[in-house]
């Protein structure tokens, strides 16, 4: 593959793959070398395996399974337990905002996308992709650049304007999630009512793990601007953009907005 004469350095490498009911993208600035392809395989597989295996859509799935009473806890794989232990320390770590059983049957969604897309991201990166983009359907794990010089650039949707950005997100090696209502409408449940949460439109997190991003981002959605802003302070590395349902936005003051220009 030639080198990209705007840069001096390999064209972006780019692979999407539909998985998980979304679009995952990954962008790599490397020579597509027999090892990084073996590695791209891998974290194919990676999310495709993390679907067979958490998707309640997924008749088989051993989340489906759990959910019908034909599976206890005690004798689901490893991975299965080790994500519900996530589940519970999510519960905790967001007070109660974040809850994988808050519908009676268990639904871990709302973690299993950050977690394995940043395994996947991990994957490449071990394998030598030190520059490295994976996109789980607007949530992004970033390491290294895109170019010799500057960030990764992600935009962030306006809730209260289609098809324009509320702000982009500029950084090297950090994790943006957005959990919000624009395309699904008021789909996350507070669990602390059982009402779906409508204070917010949107929030956004940045921080080092996408699985926490994620996380929080959904929870943020349940705790309303004031309460997530003050919770948010507590998360080391993490910060929080959020729109309110009158069109109100707010930002922690570190959150790493890309320069104007």
């Amino acid at each position: 593959m030639a080198d990209d004469p705007a840069t001096g350095g390999p064209v972006p490498w780019r692979h999407a793959e539909p998985v998980m009911g979304t679009m995952v993208s990954f962008t790599l600035r490397h020579r597509p070398t027999p090892a990084l392809r073996a590695a791209l395989d891998r974290a194919v597989a990676l999310l495709h395996e993390a679907d067979r295996v958490f998707s309640p859509f997924l008749p088989d799935s051993e989340i489906s399974r759990m959910r019908r009473g034909e599976r206890g806890r005690a004798d689901a794989p490893p991975e299965v337990r080790r994500v519900l232990e996530l589940c519970e320390h999510a519960h905790s770590r967001t007070r109660g905002a974040f809850d994988a059983w808050a519908g009676g049957a268990v639904d871990p969604c709302g973690l299993v996308k950050g977690w394995a897309a940043e395994r996947a991201w991990r994957v490449l990166r071990e394998a030598g992709a030190t520059d490295a983009c994976v996109n789980a359907g607007g949530d992004v794990r970033v390491g290294g650049a895109p170019g010799p010089e500057g960030d990764w650039r992600t935009g962030i949707a306006d809730p209260r304007r289609p098809g324009r950005l509320l702000a982009v997100v500029a950084g090297r090696d950090h994790a943006v999630a957005t959990s919000g209502t624009a395309e699904r409408g008021a789909h996350v449940v507070d669990p602390r009512t059982g009402a779906p949460a409508t204070g917010l439109l949107a929030a956004t997190v940045t921080g080092p793990e996408l699985l926490w991003a994620d996380v929080f981002a959904t929870a943020a959605l349940v705790l309303g601007a004031r309460e997530a802003h003050q919770w948010i302070g507590a998360q080391p590395g993490y910060a929080l953009l959020t729109v309110t349902a009158d069109g109100e936005a707010r930002a922690s003051a570190d959150f790493p907005f890309a320069p104007a220009g």
